[in-house]
């Protein structure tokens, strides 16, 4: 199968893509600069802009599958514009090429509970993507665990600098995280199942706490389980400026995210384990994984460059 992996750059493409490739398809992946790709041998990239939607024909050339692993937060402003007009040129290239179906990452969170700015903002782009000729599958996700990961790299951060947290009342929010290998996998099992196409499915994994709990096991693998007092006068954006205060995690990403800790984020339908079979992580290996990575991440960026030799 040819499949169009847009985001590939992203966290959770970075990922995707090589397990596409072990799994034999035919990838092609969309990028702004296609000297600076990295990615694994074998991929046909294609450089382009998704503002700029004429550059998306050519990747949408002969593709069968396309993944929609884009958002705007890091682009900092009205990100919700942004979504919405990259998501709609997205949509309409794939109907015109005649892509079968379209793959789309988005956020858990039900409607009913006054979603935040983000949460919104994913699901009115889960909408836009469904418009078009080609069949959507949504999967709904939590907090991503893994190296790289925006929101679990601000919980990291809180676990690791603050002994005790003044927080607001979200850290009594349930959440279900999902490790990032479960993530590709089940993003990369819906290809091998037809019957997904059209269809919404939430994603998590075997453990459910609320966000007290996670930094509490996050800080206990790191050495120091922090203590947490939560006050009911810190209010989501308020406490957005203090994540700002105390960790480098980018303001204009951790607002958004903080912004949406309020809403619960657990599974309340698990279909897709009955469909795409993958073993799930256990929280506490995911966050062990994902530290270990870290440390080499940073460890290799410190390694001084090799002497240069005479030849004899």
């Amino acid at each position: 199968m040819r499949v169009l992996v847009t985001g590939a750059t992203g966290f959770v493409g970075r990922h995707l893509v090589p397990l596409l490739l072990d799994a034999g398809h035919d990838v092609v992946v969309f990028v702004r600069d296609a000297a600076r790709y990295d990615g694994p041998p074998g991929a046909d990239v294609v450089e382009g802009d998704i503002f700029e939607p004429a550059t998306l024909d050519p990747a949408m050339a002969g593709v069968d599958a396309a993944y929609y692993l884009i958002h705007s937060m890091h682009a900092g402003g009205d990100f919700e514009a942004r979504d919405r007009l990259a998501a709609r040129n997205f949509v309409d290239a794939a109907e015109s090429a005649g892509v079968g179906r379209i793959v789309y990452l988005g956020g858990l969170g039900e409607d009913r509970d006054r979603l935040s700015a983000h949460l919104r903002s994913r699901r009115e782009v889960e909408h836009i993507l469904a418009s078009g000729a080609p069949a959507l599958t949504t999967l709904r996700a939590a907090i991503i665990v893994g190296a790289g990961s925006a929101s679990f790299e601000m919980v990291r951060q809180l676990a690791t600098r603050l002994p005790v947290m003044v927080t607001p009342q979200w850290v009594e929010t349930r959440c279900q995280p999902i490790a990032i290998a479960d993530v590709v996998a089940y993003l990369a099992g819906v290809l091998d199942h037809p019957e997904t196409a059209g269809e919404t499915y939430e994603i998590g994994g075997p453990d459910v706490f609320t966000y007290r709990e996670m930094l509490q096991r996050v800080g206990a693998q790191l050495g120091h389980a922090p203590r947490i007092v939560p006050v009911p006068v810190l209010t989501p954006r308020l406490s957005s400026y203090w994540i700002g205060l105390v960790t480098d995690v980018d303001t204009g990403v951790a607002r958004p995210l903080i912004e949406g800790l309020k809403n619960p984020v657990v599974v309340g339908d698990d279909r897709i384990r009955d469909i795409v079979e993958v073993e799930e992580t256990p929280f506490d290996a995911a966050v062990e994984r994902a530290l270990r990575e870290e440390r080499g991440t940073r460890e290799n960026a410190a390694e001084p460059e090799p002497e240069p030799t005479t030849p004899t």
